[in-house]
């Protein structure tokens, strides 16, 4: 019985969390005149239990981000593949990984150079697949962040090269771009750094206009709704929903 009970309350918590996001989602998207409904939300589980991620499958949640390979992919076979259901590959990925992300993911978030780009092609060649990515693409200029370096429009052009090859890749299909902003206590401080993807974005759209780049991928549970307002439309929030990770985790 306290099991159930424990589960019972652990939904409850979920739910009046989700509930909470929905509406920040809804206002950040009201002063800025969009819909709610251009943007997708990705729940970030990394650190969190199989229990808790079907709680919010329950609850209707059906869009979920993993950022290590192995944490992922031993949550998916366990939860199985439910209908509907897609999974998220948000953190960087290691070339001699990428076998495992085609298997198991859904969506890349971090496709972050070109030799990932290939080893992905690959494997999806073998497994017949087409799997959507997004150029994760460093727009902070912080040496710790992965991703295409894009702090300096000057050098965008020397990008296109990259870009234009993994375009051409018949098993990956471009949807957009991706980015992580530097951690601030204050997220007004994050605007400058989502601003800029979308500079890169509209940049993009100029010269290789034949590839879809809809997609912006920003914003966390700390300043999601800063990236809505600047014209994020997948947002990955993980705490605000889920709650905090396990300590032992050290994340």
């Amino acid at each position: 019985m306290n099991n159930v009970t424990s589960i019972d309350d652990l939904k409850s918590q979920i739910a009046n969390n989700y509930q909470q996001v929905k509406e920040r989602i809804a206002e950040a998207c009201l002063r800025v005149h969009r819909s709610p409904e251009e943007v997708t939300l990705v729940v970030v589980t990394k650190g969190h239990s199989v229990e808790r991620i079907r709680c919010a499958i329950e609850l209707g949640l059906n869009r979920f981000g993993e950022n290590y390979v192995e944490e992922g992919s031993e949550k998916i076979e366990a939860i199985g593949q439910p209908k509907g259901i897609e999974w998220h590959m948000i953190g960087h990925i290691q070339s001699r990984k990428a076998e495992m992300v085609v298997q198991y993911f859904d969506v890349v978030h971090s496709l972050d150079s070109l030799k990932v780009a290939r080893r992905l092609e690959r494997f999806a060649t073998q497994k017949s697949k087409i799997v959507p990515v997004l150029l994760e693409c460093n727009v902070s200029g912080e040496e710790s962040k992965f991703g295409f370096f894009a702090s300096d429009p000057n050098a965008w052009d020397d990008l296109l090269p990259d870009f234009i090859e993994i375009a051409q890749l018949p098993h990956l299909e471009i949807r957009g771009l991706m980015t992580m902003a530097p951690f601030y206590e204050n997220p007004e401080h994050t605007r400058p750094v989502f601003r800029k993807l979308v500079e890169l974005q509209g940049y993009l759209r100029t010269r290789l206009p034949e590839v879809c780049w809809d997609e912006l991928s920003m914003g966390m549970s700390s300043d999601f709704e800063v990236a809505i307002e600047e014209g994020a439309t997948i947002v990955r929030i993980g705490q605000a929903i889920l709650g905090e990770r396990p300590v032992s985790l050290g994340v």
